[in-house]
Order: structure tokens, then sequence, then C-alpha cells
């Protein structure tokens, strides 16, 4: 069996939400690649211009277009657009706007410690195209 010109090496970055989703490579609506947090994914192909879409079955990226210039490869990276360092500071100012309202009492203050939940319950189920992104490798 020859070998294939072209690669596409996609890794799944170690996110604390991306942990949850099952995440899929689909490379020319044809074939479906499983993508594990431990080990990238290799994809050989055989033609050029070939077309990637990565989803969760909810979630999808925008198809990604790839077109090689001579024999070689991509490396990309699977994120999502709620990081780690994002979701640790919504989880702190629930924490803080919670504590405040229960030691003095104001229900609005305990109201308002949802609001972080709130934010991320909208940005997983209305902004489905943006959730999870492709990035290239080291960015």
């Amino acid at each position: 069996m020859p070998k294939a010109p072209y690669y596409i090496i996609i890794t799944r970055k170690n996110q604390v939400l991306l942990s949850f989703l099952d995440i899929r490579v689909v490379v020319n609506n044809k074939e479906i690649y499983p993508l594990q947090t431990t080990e990238p994914v290799v994809i050989p192909l055989e033609k050029d211009n070939p077309r990637i879409v990565i989803t969760d079955g909810f979630h999808f990226t925008k198809p990604l277009e790839l077109n090689f210039k001579r024999p070689a490869y991509f490396n990309f990276d699977v994120v999502c657009a709620i990081d780690d360092l994002q979701l640790l500071a919504g989880s702190l100012i629930l924490a803080i706007l919670y504590m405040l309202g229960f030691l003095t009492g104001f229900f609005l203050l305990k109201l308002l410690s949802f609001t972080p939940i709130v934010w991320v319950l909208i940005y997983y189920y209305f902004n489905r195209k943006n959730f999870i992104r492709i990035v290239k490798a080291g960015k």
C-alpha cells in the first residue's frame, strides 16, 4: 500500500469542558475518526482539498478546507471556547456572590451568583458553531 502524501494531525487539548464531550473528526463527510484525550489522531489523505469538521454530535465547527502546496501535513488543536481559567473565574464569582448574599441576607446577590452558570449554559446551547474550535497547533 503506497504512503499517503498528505497528513492531518489533530490533538485534543486537555480542558475540563472538553473532557465531558465525545469528540470526533469528520473528513469529507465520509470518514469519522474518534479523538481521544491521550493521543493525537493522524489522518492520512490521498487527495488534496479535504474538508474537516469537528463535532460531538451537538456542537460542530465551521467546515475547514485545506489546500496542500506539496506533500506535507497540517497540525491542529481542538479547544473549547470556555477555557479552564474562565471556568475557574466563573466558579469564584459564583462562590463569592453567593457567600456575600448568604452573609448579608440580600436575595439579589444570591440571584446574581447564578449568572456564571446561566452564561455557560447559554454559550453551550446557543453558540453551537463556536463552542468547539479548531486552531493551529501551538497557538
